[in-house]
C-alpha cells in the first residue's frame, strides 16, 4: 500500500474519531486525486454526495464509479452529475474494476450494512448517509466489519456543523445553565414535507425502519451530541392515524389519480424536471413510483410519535416527532440546575411570520447550497435573573448551513480544529439509530426497551 493511502485512511479514521488531525488528502492533488465511488444514486446521491462534490472539490477528488440497481437511473445521475466515470449495477463488480479510497452509500437505508461492510472488507473507507442502519442485527454486522477491517465509517450528520445547533453545543459544553437535568424537544413536518415520507419507500418498516429511524436519527444524534452523553432507556408511543390505511381515498400514483381536485395532499411530480428524469422515466426498471399514493394499505409505519429517553447522567428526554403539522419547525428546552436554554427555528408565530410551508421545504433541501445569511434568537435564562436573548448568525439552505460545512470539514479543511466534535463516526450513527430501534420495540412490547439489550457499544 502507498504511502499516501495510508496516510489518508488513518487521518480518516482520526477524523472519524472527531479528533483534529493533519489533512486526510495528504498525498492526494493534482497528481494523485481520492478515488471515489458513489452506490445510490437517487436524489440524495446524486446531488448532495455526487454533483456538488464534483463542482466543490474538483482538485482532491475524483469519481471512478457509480453504481445503482436501476440502470436507467444511474446513467441519469452521470449525466446530472457531470463524470464520465463507468456505472454498474453489479457493487462486487465496481468494487473489483475501480479499486476505490472512499465508498460513499446513498442507498434505501435498509441496505446501508449490505454496502458498508462489502466496502469495509474490501479495504475502504466509508461515508454513509444517515442512519446508519435499520434495525441491532445490521447494525452488530456493520461494527463487527469496522472492528474486523480496520478501516472506518463517517456519518453524513450535517446537522450538527448548522451555526444556530452549533451556538446550542457551545452554550451547554460552557455550562451556562449548570448541570441539564431534562430536555423537552419536538419536531414538527409540515404537510409538504411530512407526507412525502410517505409516498416513498420510506413508508414502509422494512425499507426505512419507521421515521424513528429515518428521521429522527438526526434529532437522537443532535440530542446526543449536545449533551455529550449516553441513551440508556426509551419508553415510546406511536401510532398510524393519518395516512396509510386512514385515508378517505386512494390511487395507484399522484399522476394516474382520480381523486387530483379534491386530495389536499395531490402532488404534481411533472413540475420537477429532475424528478421525471431521474424516477418516472426509469420505473420500468424497478418499479419504484416516486409519486406513489400516501393513502395506500400498505404503509406500516407511524405517523405520530412520543418517547422518554433515559440518559446514563440522569437527564430524561421528552421527545415527540408531528408528521402532518401546519408548519414546519422545532422546539427545544434544556431545564438545567441553574436556568433553561430555549430554542427553536421555523415556528411562525414566534417572529409574527407566514411562511409559504411547501417553499420552505424546497429551500432547506438545496442540497448543500449557500443560503441567505439570517439571524435566528434563541433565549437564556438564569434562575433569579433577566433572560438574554442570544442571536445567532444562520443560513436557511441545506440544513441550517449544515450541508456545505459538512462536507467541506471532510474533502476541504479537514485538519482544521474541531472543538466541539462535530465529526461523526461509527459509534455516533450507532447511539442515534439504537434510541430510534428501541422507540420501535418499546412501541411493539409496551415496556421500556435498554439499549444495552440492542449493541455492546458503549
Amino acid at each position: 500500500m502507498n504511502r499516501s493511502r495510508r496516510d489518508f485512511l488513518y487521518s480518516l479514521s482520526m477524523l472519524a474519531a472527531g479528533t483534529a488531525v493533519s489533512s486526510p488528502l495528504h498525498g492526494f492533488g493534482a497528481d494523485r486525486r481520492l478515488k471515489v465511488v458513489l452506490v445510490g444514486t437517487g436524489v440524495r446521491g446524486s446531488s448532495f454526495w455526487g454533483k456538488r462534490l464534483v463542482d466543490q472539490y474538483p482538485e482532491k477528488l475524483t469519481f471512478v464509479g457509480l453504481c445503482d440497481i436501476n440502470p436507467g437511473r444511474v446513467k441519469f445521475a452521470r449525466e446530472y452529475m457531470g463524470v464520465s466515470c463507468p456505472i454498474f449495477t453489479d457493487f462486487d463488480l465496481m468494487l473489483r474494476e475501480t479499486r476505490p479510497d472512499l465508498v460513499i452509500v446513498c442507498t434505501k437505508d435498509s441496505t446501508h450494512h449490505e454496502f458498508i461492510v462489502k466496502g469495509l472488507e474490501f479495504g475502504a473507507d466509508v461515508l454513509t448517509e444517515k442512519p446508519l442502519t435499520t434495525d441491532e442485527d445490521r447494525c452488530r454486522q456493520i461494527v463487527a466489519a469496522e472492528r474486523k477491517s480496520k478501516r472506518n465509517l463517517i456519518v453524513g450528520f450535517n446537522y450538527r456543523w448548522s451555526p444556530y445547533m452549533t451556538k446550542i453545543k457551545e452554550l451547554l459544553q460552557n455550562q451556562s445553565v449548570g448541570q441539564i437535568t431534562s430536555v423537552d424537544f419536538h419536531w414538527y413536518l409540515n404537510t409538504h414535507h411530512g407526507a412525502s415520507y410517505f409516498r416513498r419507500w420510506h413508508g414502509l418498516m422494512n425499507g426505512g425502519g419507521s421515521l424513528w429511524v429515518h428521521k429522527a436519527t438526526h434529532h437522537f444524534d443532535l440530542l446526543n451530541w449536545w449533551l455529550d452523553d449516553t441513551p440508556e432507556e426509551v419508553f415510546a408511543y406511536g401510532a398510524l392515524e393519518h395516512y396509510g390505511k386512514n385515508g378517505p381515498f386512494r390511487g395507484e400514483s399522484c399522476r394516474k389519480c382520480t381523486h387530483k381536485t379534491e386530495c389536499r395532499y395531490y402532488w404534481d411530480i411533472t413540475k420537477s424536471p429532475q424528478d421525471m428524469k431521474l424516477y418516472v422515466e426509469n420505473e420500468k426498471y424497478d418499479g419504484y413510483i416516486r409519486d406513489n399514493c400516501l393513502f395506500r394499505e400498505e404503509i406500516d409505519i407511524y405517523d405520530k410519535m412520543s418517547a422518554q429517553i433515559l440518559y446514563r447522567s440522569g437527564v430524561v428526554t421528552n421527545y415527540s416527532l408531528t408528521t402532518y403539522s401546519p408548519f414546519e419547525g422545532w422546539h427545544i428546552a434544556f431545564n438545567g440546575q441553574k436556568g433553561r436554554i430555549e430554542a427553536w427555528l421555523d415556528i411562525p408565530w414566534m417572529k409574527s411570520e407566514h411562511i409559504d410551508q411547501e417553499g420552505l421545504h424546497a429551500v432547506e433541501m438545496t442540497q448543500g447550497s449557500k443560503g441567505e445569511q439570517i439571524v435566528e434568537p434563541l433565549i437564556l435564562f438564569r434562575n433569579w435573573e433577566n433572560y438574554e436573548t442570544v442571536n445567532v448568525v444562520s443560513e436557511k439552505a441545506g440544513h441550517g448551513g449544515g450541508d456545505g460545512r459538512l462536507q467541506d470539514k471532510i474533502f476541504l479543511n479537514p485538519e482544521a480544529p474541531d472543538p466541539y466534535r462535530h465529526a461523526a463516526g461509527l459509534r455516533d450513527g450507532v447511539m442515534s439509530v439504537m434510541i430510534g430501534i428501541a422507540a420501535r420495540k418499546s412501541i411493539q412490547s409496551g415496556r421500556a426497551v435498554k439499549i444495552s439489550s440492542l449493541t455492546d457499544v458503549e
